[in-house]
């Protein structure tokens, strides 16, 4: 049987960096968890791109 809940919009998992935690449960601890492991990823990711990009234009600029 569907309630009014299933017909809202799920809220979307968010984290603010030094934001007070008491309030927050286990299992969202563990999904913010999972989501900033995911951004840091990502972000490593852009990293090593970005460095491969500048490395190249050093090397063909010889700096």
């Amino acid at each position: 049987m569907k309630t009014e809940d299933d017909d809202r919009p799920k809220k979307k998992i968010t984290h603010e960096i030094g934001a007070d935690l008491y309030l927050v449960s286990v299992e969202e601890l563990q999904e913010r968890v999972t989501l900033l492991k995911e951004e840091i990823a990502r972000l490593e990711a852009d990293m090593v791109k970005k460095q491969a990009s500048k490395s190249a234009a050093d090397s063909f600029f010889k700096r």
